[in-house]
């Protein structure tokens, strides 16, 4: 063979070696891009859990369907409560004085506070007028009907710049929640675009009521938008409940050298909390807890800020340890059996190289599927699921299912034996399996993503699809709707 052919023929291996590596990976990167606009229904595969597949709406089938935008408050009676919430996007002035660039609710960030009593008729009439890029409020924690969840381009068209939105939904669990923008949500909630919710009881709590939305503006951590400590007026021995709502990215820890109980925990009720001392709690993001403290106590919020009730009785050391919800309080009954599931889901979370909408980097990845070849989880209304949250992918994350509160069952086989442990937002920590359990009993097409809202946008994000359910909204760049 000559020098010439032996040339020819390592041209022709090293074409071909190319070839094997490049042609896939031109497959891998057209795959991966996404139409100008797209519907949620066209996403991914279904998963049935082990479950009937009826009719799902999914990929074009449309027959026997009910549209998303029918899942309403059924109700006509005039509301109990009306606000009003006008979004604007600049210069933010917080309560300590410092300016930060980002986003207000009425001039303000947070925004402003809505109080309700438990069975009022909430209203709220948002209005952006300047916010470029569209927003929409979500009402994180409250389990209202599927048409008023706030998430453009799954239950609603984003709300341009001019335009108007009202939600209407009846508040029927006390407790601590927030609102926040669903709409380019990682940027927007980041800088700015949210505020609390409080849902009181329908008989008068004689506790002094503290709420402490937590939030960090350009690194620096705020309490209801005030930095460092936030003194509240308490004469010694008056019973406090501290509500503590993170709107962060990440865990908050919380503790107190002052014995204190967890009252609550994601707007539901602990069963017969018991005193704690030397213990922390962690607050995952988007988690609300509610404590019940006796002045003077200095309750610290993630070390840098703090609610002071009552005297200051000065500097607190922090416990090295976080309380375990997972044994704390009494057992109680459930209203349902989760050792009885009609359906059973995994949600197992990692890591892996790829293309995302023709970017290539390493993504997060849901049952080893990349965004948005990701599942649809499908469920019939009525059906007990159970859902095995795993985590494999080098980081915590925040786990947060929209319309609905689910009891943990197990974390990493060992089973709950204190309280029945409610959450709508759940820490999964790396190398953790977390099941949780709950009826699906609110029809319609809900988000199932991380509330570190940077994973959220990097595709850590499922939905739960109830059969029978269709969405007419779009997403994409195209729509306006970028729900994430």
């Amino acid at each position: 063979m000559t020098e010439y052919v032996k040339a020819h023929l390592r041209q022709i291996v090293a074409i071909a070696a190319t070839l094997v590596i490049v042609v896939p990976l031109a497959w891998m990167w057209q795959a991966s891009r996404m139409p100008g606009s797209y519907s949620v229904m066209d996403m991914g595969y279904v998963d049935a859990g082990g479950g009937p597949v009826s009719s799902t709406g999914h990929h074009g089938d449309h027959a026997g369907t009910i549209s998303v935008s029918d899942l309403v408050e059924d109700t006509d009676r005039a509301a109990d409560v009306v606000v009003e919430l006008t979004a604007n996007q600049g210069t933010v002035t917080l309560a300590s004085g410092r300016k930060v660039e980002g986003y207000t609710f009425n001039g303000t960030s947070p925004g402003p506070t809505i109080e309700a009593t438990e069975g009022d008729l909430l209203e709220v009439r948002v209005h952006n007028e300047d916010v470029d890029d569209g927003i929409s409020v979500h009402w994180h924690g409250v389990d209202v009907p599927n048409a008023e969840d706030g998430v453009a381009g799954v239950t609603q068209d984003a709300i341009g710049v001019g335009e108007d939105h009202v939600y209407r939904f009846v508040v029927d669990d006390p407790g601590s929640y927030w609102y926040h923008s669903h709409q380019m949500s990682h940027e927007q909630v980041i800088r700015g675009l949210f505020g609390g919710l409080v849902v009181k009881p329908a008989e008068a709590d004689s506790r002094a009521d503290v709420l402490a939305v937590t939030h960090t503006y350009g690194g620096t951590r705020t309490l209801n938008g005030e930095e460092g400590d936030v003194a509240v007026d308490a004469s010694p021995g008056q019973v406090a409940r501290i509500r503590v709502v993170n709107t962060d990215n990440g865990a908050v820890r919380v503790w107190t050298d002052a014995p204190y109980q967890v009252l609550a925990v994601d707007g539901r009720d602990v069963n017969r909390p018991t005193e704690v001392v030397g213990r922390r709690v962690a607050v995952p993001a988007g988690g609300r807890y509610d404590l019940e403290v006796e002045a003077p106590a200095r309750i610290e919020i993630g070390g840098s800020t703090a609610i002071v009730l009552g005297e200051d009785p000065g500097a607190v050391d922090q416990p090295g340890v976080d309380l375990d919800m997972l044994s704390y309080g009494q057992p109680a009954t459930l209203p349902f059996d989760p050792t009885e599931p009609d359906r059973i889901f995994d949600y197992s979370m990692g890591r892996r190289p790829g293309f995302v909408d023709g970017k290539p980097g390493m993504w997060w990845s849901i049952n080893g599927h990349l965004w948005p070849d990701v599942p649809m989880y499908l469920v019939d209304e009525g059906d007990v699921v159970l859902f095995r949250i795993e985590n494999h992918s080098g980081e915590v994350h925040p786990m947060h299912l929209h319309g609905h509160h689910a009891v943990v069952v197990s974390r990493d086989g060992e089973p709950a034996t204190g309280s029945p442990w409610w959450v709508d937002s759940v820490d999964v920590e790396n190398d953790e399996t977390v099941e949780i359990a709950f009826v699906a009993d609110n029809p319609g097409i809900w988000m199932d993503h991380c509330h570190n809202l940077k994973h959220a946008a990097q595709g850590l994000v499922a939905h739960l699809m109830y059969s029978g359910v269709t969405v007419p909204y779009r997403l994409g760049g195209d729509s306006g709707n970028e729900p994430e």
